[in-house]
Formats: structure tokens, sequence, C-alpha cells
């Protein structure tokens, strides 16, 4: 399972930052953006979150996941095509596609809080 390697280095990125903002701060929110084609599986993510934030300042911060679903360009007739899978074919029957979403795997956001 990936997904916990995943979710580790996601709590290690989001602590250094809110460590950044002072040694008293926590993580209450982080938002992720997950493609449909990254090959993860975001219900694994959020079983992962919570056993890998225990103890850190991120314990009992929320995990948004966002799905992106995958989408992808024909070089033939420049049309835009939802695919759920690395390759496809285009309505105009091509098979020339360029991925240009689904394949994200990025924190968007995370709110942190200053504790007294």
């Amino acid at each position: 399972m990936h997904e916990l390697s995943i979710v580790q280095s996601v709590v290690e990125i989001c602590a250094a930052r809110a460590a950044e903002q002072g040694a008293n701060s926590r993580v209450t929110h982080i938002t992720l953006e997950v493609g449909a084609l990254a090959a993860v599986i975001p219900d694994a993510l959020r079983f992962c979150f919570e056993a890998c934030t225990k103890e850190t300042m991120l314990d009992g911060a929320e995990l948004e996941i966002i799905e992106i679903p995958g989408r992808a360009r024909c070089l033939d007739c420049a049309g835009e095509v939802s695919v759920t899978r690395l390759f496809g074919t285009c309505e105009c029957g091509s098979a020339k596609l360029i991925l240009i979403a689904g394949e994200e795997l990025k924190i968007k956001q995370m709110e942190v809080e200053e504790c007294a």
C-alpha cells in the first residue's frame, strides 16, 4: 500500500510548514487533490491519515480529498474528452490523446491555528 508512504510525506510536509508558523501551531484541515488516474485510493489515504497524524501537530485534523476526473486533449481535433484510463480514444476516433487532468496528487490547502 503506497498510500501509507504518500500520507507520511503529506504529514511531514504539513508539519514542517506549520512549524514555520510557530511551535504552538496545530494543523486543523488539509485539502488534497487526487487525480482519478493517479493510482491512489482515496479511502486508503483517509485510513492512513488517521494513523499517521497521531501525536503530531496534525492530530485531529480534517482531511478533505478532492477527486479530479481524468481529462485528455486530442492532438488531431483539439477536442477534450473524459478518460478513465491512461489511454483511450477521442470522439473523432483518434487515439492521439494527451492527458491534461487526472494525474494530480498535491496538497492544495492547509489550515493552521495557533494554540495558546
